[in-house]
């Protein structure tokens, strides 16, 4: 089985949810490496939920954590359809996730290789490795498609 295409199929689905709820189309879903299992899966609720820190990584993380019981996602890798804001990167750190794996780059507000950097900070405790470029076209295009609807709308 392919599992890396489950994983992007899956994100893909999640984004196609998150429009439906008129959300931003951005998902995350944390993977056990070993047993290639789903843990966790989430997408953006910041509107639903009226909480500007509902972003999928927020979200997923803490599924995760409650699903497995436990106060850290140690060797679990997280991936996104889009690279993670700078808040999610230090959550993913402060998590200890071991590899972050991102579809398509955020060159305004990302916070991994793109505005504060975190990956090449200093100031995260722990590290995580970033592998990014996956289909990249796909999910950008979701989240440019969104954003046309709504100015079309107001």
């Amino acid at each position: 089985m392919n599992f890396f295409k489950l994983y992007i199929d899956t994100l893909l689905k999640l984004c196609n949810q998150a429009i439906k709820r008129n959300e931003v189309p951005i998902a995350a879903i944390i993977v056990d490496p070993k047993t290639k299992k789903i843990i966790a899966k989430a997408h953006n609720l910041s509107v639903q939920n009226k909480d500007p820190l509902a972003h999928a990584e927020i979200l997923v993380i803490r599924k995760a954590l409650k699903n497995l019981k436990t106060k850290r996602l140690d060797n679990m890798n997280i991936y996104c359809s889009l690279e993670p804001c700078t808040m999610c990167a230090a959550a993913i750190s402060l998590a200890q996730i071991k590899n972050v794996y991102f579809c398509a780059e955020d060159k305004e507000s990302g916070g991994v290789i793109n505005g504060t950097k975190l990956a090449f900070s200093n100031l995260l405790k722990y590290k995580f490795s970033y592998y990014y470029g996956f289909h990249e076209k796909t999910f950008s295009r979701l989240l440019v498609d969104f954003f046309k609807k709504k100015r079309k709308k107001n």
